[in-house]
């Protein structure tokens, strides 16, 4: 599948209805799950959501592998940030990624299923803690990120 890089952002137009900077808070999860395009190339899938948590998967496909034919860890992290960002939404409040670190424990193949399930540790009135777990379908841990968001209160 072909991907666009962007370099004129002033002029950028997404799909129609959806605008480059959305000011409104998402209240359906499977919307913003459905506009986020980057989750929409690699298959992610929402699977459960509730407040400060959710459940996202997705099966490695050729063309998301590394040089060594396991999934790329940009992949797994991708997984992980669909989680982070649905669990960090699911308040009714808009809330954006301020920093994501994470560390890969087993690598991932080809045809293997992952699910990410981000839970919410700690929410203030302006930021929001999150751990995100990507599993494979043994539920054995492919890798864990934590997450802080910005909460807008606009």
């Amino acid at each position: 599948m072909p991907i666009t890089v962007i370099t004129d952002f002033a002029n950028y137009e997404t799909r129609p209805g959806v605008s480059m900077y959305r000011e409104e808070p998402y209240s359906d999860m499977q919307e913003l799950v459905r506009n986020d395009e980057l989750a929409q190339v690699l298959g992610i899938k929402l699977v459960e959501c509730g407040k400060g948590w959710c459940k996202v998967s997705m099966e490695v496909k050729k063309g998301t592998l590394n040089a060594y034919g396991a999934a790329h860890g940009s992949v797994i992290y991708a997984l992980a940030d669909v989680a982070f960002a649905t669990a960090c939404n699911s308040h009714g409040v808009k809330g954006v990624a301020l920093s994501m670190t994470m560390n890969y424990r087993r690598p991932a193949c080809e045809n293997e299923q992952l699910t990410a399930e981000a839970r919410e540790e700690s929410r203030g009135r302006t930021t929001g803690l999150y751990r995100m777990k990507v599993t494979n379908r043994e539920g054995k841990l492919v890798a864990v990120a934590d997450g802080l968001a910005f909460l807008s209160q606009r």
